[in-house]
């Protein structure tokens, strides 16, 4: 799985239990969307310095 498509999934899994915590107030969720946040964070890292290195190589 490419960084990219880790973060739409990781994005997706925040919608998820954000949706939970907000309407049906589930307090597991509120840590689950926090965790996808960090993930997001983290992959949102590496994918930078994927496509600054893949522009750099270009020219």
């Amino acid at each position: 799985m490419t960084t990219h498509e880790q973060i739409v999934a990781a994005f997706e899994q925040y919608i998820a239990e954000n949706e939970s915590f907000e309407s049906k107030n589930i307090k597991a969720a509120a840590a689950r969307a926090r965790k996808a946040l960090a993930e997001i964070g983290k992959l949102a890292k590496a994918r930078r310095a994927e496509i600054q290195d893949k522009k750099n190589s270009l020219g």
